[in-house]
């Protein structure tokens, strides 16, 4: 089939690169545009900007699939069908016309769970046991589309969400292909999604991912991995912000928020037991051993983080 692939961060470079691999023919990438990032803020291509020109594969970046022209752009390359994933925009009514066999999204959760930006988070801040990847048919809905087949996953005890979802963007590379061998051979039957078992996963923002430490253990635990590189677990201890990697669940008992330091750890109360720091980001420096940064700050046996 010919294809029309839509994607932008990292973790939809694999299924692209499956696609080039594959018996079908991209004929052209959907990205979104550059965006500024760095200190410079100079405008950046996308990871699939970057990897479908390195490939010497046409690419698109229109601002909004909405503006003038858009539609017939896309419709002047003939696609059979738009594989989607991770591309950030909606596809507008009038755009979801155009493929003759649809618009295939790869979702990384098991749907209809968590629909929306943050599956993976969303999964793990939940404590879900299970997750996986599923194709879908884009409808106008959010994520609501006819299901085309899936595969599952455990989530592993200890795995962050960058951790998790460069596992599922691998599955869900395979997945893809296999989708379109279906649709391409007449055996991919959608299936709709149930009424029963639906949750939402906004994207997570900065101020979700403040560390509450009255909670349980367990719960900062998975609110730190699921935030985890994205957008950064932080706690305050005076004017400092500081970043912090997973933690280690204790059996030692503190009051919440206190920090006990020795020359081996740094521990912090929780609403049950303490968790041990293993990597401290102060604002400016580099990563840090929570035992080096903390030597380093000489800090107050009553220090408190809020």
């Amino acid at each position: 089939m010919r294809l029309v692939f839509a994607g932008t961060p990292d973790v939809a470079v694999p299924s692209l690169d499956a696609l080039i691999g594959s018996r079908h023919e991209v004929v052209a990438v959907l990205t979104r545009p550059p965006a500024r990032a760095g200190r410079g803020r100079e405008p950046r291509p996308s990871a699939v900007h970057l990897r479908a020109e390195s490939l010497g594969i046409p690419v698109l970046t229109p601002v909004d699939l909405r503006e003038e022209g858009s539609a017939e752009d896309l419709r002047s390359l003939a696609p059979d069908c738009c594989p989607v994933v991770a591309y950030g925009r909606l596809i507008p009514a009038d755009v979801l016309d155009v493929p003759t066999r649809g618009w295939i999204n790869v979702h990384f959760s098991l749907l209809p769970r968590w629909r929306g930006a943050a599956p993976v988070q969303h999964a793990i801040r939940h404590g879900d046991a299970v997750t996986g990847v599923t194709t879908f048919r884009i409808d106008e809905g959010l994520d609501t589309g006819p299901i085309l087949d899936s595969r599952t996953t455990r989530i592993e005890e200890r795995e962050t969400s960058g951790d998790l979802l460069a596992r599922l963007a691998t599955d869900g590379a395979d997945l893809l292909v296999a989708t379109m061998d279906a649709i391409e051979a007449g055996r991919a039957v959608g299936h709709p999604q149930s009424s029963r078992g639906v949750t939402l996963a906004p994207r997570i923002e900065v101020d979700d991912a403040r560390i509450d430490w009255s909670a349980p253990a367990a719960d900062i635990d998975r609110l730190v991995r699921a935030c985890t590189p994205h957008p950064g677990a932080w706690t305050t201890l005076g004017d400092l912000r500081l970043r912090l990697d997973p933690v280690e669940i204790t059996d030692t008992v503190g009051a919440p928020g206190v920090m006990h330091v020795t020359k081996r750890e740094v521990l912090i109360g929780t609403g049950t037991t303490a968790v041990r720091l293993t990597t401290v980001t102060a604002p400016g420096r580099r990563p840090m051993a929570a035992p080096d940064w903390a030597r380093g700050l000489r800090l107050d046996a009553d220090a408190v983080c809020t």
